[in-house]
């Protein structure tokens, strides 16, 4: 991936919003929790949303190895990670908007074998809750054989982001109304143990860590 791989396909969205920086780019890959992987199967466009995970220029996904999704190899697919950060609330229907930031990936799926296998579940599991890979037991090679990894590796990519306060038309601003942002904010909650914790069990460092990333 070039930096002109980046420009290009940033220019082909709504330029005003765009960054192409791979500062922007890794922070959203890298604090979103969600994406939505699309592709094409038996000629219909398909959406699925997934957990991921980034190790430099590759993204990991994961999922029961019979599924369609892992079938995938060599095919191009197209991932997007959407942040809500606040309803942007303005004097006119017309200028009502949301603040976000956004990437979209464009790239070509390939199988992951062989010693990257579980370093990429790692990967996936500590994307979630970091460290969390360092406190269970390795999986067993039942469970890595009926778990398979796509590596998505980026070729094109870009960001959106909006901030800030509606952009209102000069002549609304007297009319009195509320105008501004409703922040969206993310948090983790306190965790809810299940009945085979014991009473005494301290929630997990892991947990700790992915609840201090929402924190203001």
């Amino acid at each position: 991936m070039t930096e002109h791989d980046i420009a290009d396909f940033a220019r082909a969205r709504q330029a005003k919003n765009a960054r192409y920086d791979r500062e922007t780019i890794d922070r959203v890959l890298d604090t979103g929790l969600v994406a939505h992987v699309g592709f094409v199967a038996q000629g219909r466009p398909m959406v699925i949303p997934m957990a991921y995970a980034r190790i430099g220029d590759t993204l990991f996904l994961h999922g029961a190895s019979k599924t369609r999704l892992m079938q995938l190899d060599g095919q191009k697919l197209c991932l997007t990670v959407t942040q809500l950060t606040g309803l942007v609330v303005a004097r006119s229907a017309m200028h009502h908007s949301v603040n976000y930031r956004s990437v979209v990936v464009h790239g070509q799926a390939r199988a992951v074998t062989g010693a990257d296998h579980p370093r990429a579940l790692d990967a996936l599991i500590d994307h979630l809750l970091p460290g969390r890979s360092r406190e269970v037991r390795p999986m067993t090679e039942k469970e890595l054989k009926a778990t398979g990894v796509l590596a998505l590796d980026i070729e094109a990519v870009s960001a959106k982001e909006r901030t800030g306060p509606p952009a209102d038309d000069r002549d609304d601003l007297p009319s009195g109304q509320w105008g501004g942002v409703v922040p969206v904010l993310t948090a983790l909650g306190t965790g809810v143990q299940d009945a085979h914790t014991p009473a005494a069990c301290a929630a997990p460092p892991s947990l700790r860590r992915a609840q201090a990333r929402f924190l203001a």
